[in-house]
């Protein structure tokens, strides 16, 4: 292991791999900071300038890209209540409340170092654990993830503080536009009424798009709704000061961790999940629940610290076995054939130099990113001090071009358009919008893993009861559920004015 470290520490400590990991990190940060410009959007834009780089160079300059447009996602979200990438929703729930109570520096101080932090943390764990967490990925069937994504689903009563019943609703409302598309065993098409830009479902970033920056410029041009944000009171204030803040919530940043690492192992979870259930893991453990969703520097540091976690995990059966656990992945994994380089064993013996490399530069790559972030988010920060006449329609533009460009289709923009008459809606409702997010990512699972399932026993429903009964996992991950909502339903008794509003 300490030879093979030496070798990768010298193929990157070469002026071509640093230059190209600062670059990607630059990059990263101002794609994900964007709301609609995505990791996997930045990692693939990139790929062909890897072409002519030596390999250790290619792969630390797109792995900064990931590791840092996941983080720069949380800017936005703070700023301006838009997530900048779906990883950043949850952050969403207590950083822009402390911007609006005039704690912007604080906030994105915290978001920073705990994204740095959770990402060196997953980092050590690929370094150090890979074979044997990428063979507990193996063991997750299509029952598993079916009941890994109904545990996610439970997530919603901690989402739904002050408003459970309108929270459930939110809920079951995202659980039914996730069955609009392709039916995920048949092929049938269910509610696209004819738009072809509806086959493949309602795009994940042009939803989140729509109904998080529609609500907020409506909001802006109300002078009834709009918030005007407060002095930052922590401008004066060192940004660097503030990571004593978040080493002293030690419990919170290691719990999170290991949730995003854990998340981040089995493919096709994603940050977002990562990020709800280190929200709602931090919420049950806090002494001061009632402080979430109204600014909680611990509901902050918890989706931030598990959403840079992921990114690790995603890495570990990639690397290993060659299976990408999500898009930002899947281009990764084109990125390591392009320069020959095959998954597997041999990624770690006889091309040991470029693989442990790679992983250096990603632990370099969340060290850089504090510094380019804090400087980049100071001047982001000055944004909620330009008139609202001059933002809202700036911001708009954004979401039209954001939403435009991931399929380049006029019909998206119709689509996040609609999505944001629905979020203005649940705004002027005081419905939460975190639990139609979660119902959106987590009804689309939920369907495919079940429609497998079913699949693989022939349709026997009690067949597929039984292997829910009988599998280790899926008996570990019923009691969990069991637990989510047995400690929901006890503390909506202990608070019943939660129940509604």
């Amino acid at each position: 292991m300490i030879e093979n470290l030496l070798l990768g520490l010298n193929a990157l400590m070469t002026p071509m791999a640093l230059f190209a990991v600062t670059i990607g990190v630059i990059g990263g940060v101002v794609i994900g900071s964007l709301p609609g410009l995505t990791s996997t959007m930045g990692v693939a834009l990139l790929v062909p300038l890897t072409f002519s780089m030596p390999p250790e160079a290619g792969l630390a300059m797109l792995g900064g890209i990931y590791l840092a447009s996941t983080y720069s996602g949380s800017i936005s979200a703070i700023i301006l209540n838009i997530p900048g990438t779906p990883a950043a929703v949850a952050t969403l729930l207590d950083g822009h409340p402390m911007s609006q109570r005039g704690e912007t520096t604080r906030a994105l101080a915290l978001a920073t170092f705990a994204s740095s932090i959770g990402g060196m943390l997953s980092v050590i764990a690929l370094l150090l654990l890979a074979p044997p967490l990428a063979e507990l990925s193996l063991r997750f069937g299509s029952p598993e993830y079916f009941l890994l994504a109904v545990f996610g689903i439970t997530v919603i009563a901690s989402l739904s503080a002050g408003t459970m019943s309108k929270g459930l609703m939110a809920g079951a409302m995202g659980l039914l536009l996730s069955t609009i598309g392709s039916n995920p065993l048949t092929g049938e098409l269910r509610f696209t009424f004819g738009l072809p830009s509806l086959y493949d479902g309602i795009p994940m970033v042009v939803s989140l798009i729509g109904l998080y920056s529609i609500p907020e410029v409506i909001s802006m041009i109300s002078k009834k709704t709009f918030v005007v944000p407060q002095a930052d009171i922590g401008g004066r204030r060192s940004a660097f000061s503030y990571l004593g803040e978040v080493l002293a919530r030690k419990g919170n940043v290691l719990r999170s961790s290991l949730i995003g690492i854990i998340v981040g192992i089995i493919p096709g979870v994603g940050c977002s999940v990562g990020g709800f259930l280190s929200y709602d893991a931090a919420k049950r453990a806090s002494k001061t629940k009632e402080e979430f969703g109204k600014g909680s520097p611990d509901g902050v540091i918890a989706s931030e610290t598990a959403n840079n976690a992921v990114t690790g995990g995603t890495l570990i059966p990639l690397l290993t076995l060659g299976i990408p656990g999500n898009p930002v992945t899947a281009v990764l994994l084109g990125g390591l054939m392009i320069h020959g380089l095959r998954p597997g064993a041999d990624l770690f013996t006889t091309n040991a130099d470029i693989t442990y490399g790679f992983i250096l530069s990603l632990l370099l790559a969340n060290i850089l990113f504090v510094p380019v972030g804090l400087i980049f988010a100071r001047y982001c920060a000055k944004v909620i001090m330009v008139p609202r006449e001059i933002l809202a329609p700036c911001i708009l533009a954004f979401a039209v071009i954001g939403a435009y460009s991931i399929r380049s289709s006029v019909d998206d923009i119709l689509i996040m358009l609609a999505v944001g008459v629905v979020g203005f809606g649940f705004n002027y409702f005081a419905v939460p919008r975190a639990p139609l997010v979660l119902g959106l990512v987590l009804g689309t699972l939920a369907e495919g893993e079940l429609a497998r399932s079913l699949a693989l026993v022939s349709g026997d429903v009690p067949a597929f009861l039984l292997q829910l009964l009988t599998r280790p996992i899926c008996i570990i991950l019923l009691i969990l559920c069991a637990i989510a909502l047995f400690q929901g339903v006890v503390q909506h008794r202990r608070n019943p004015h939660m129940l509604d509003s």
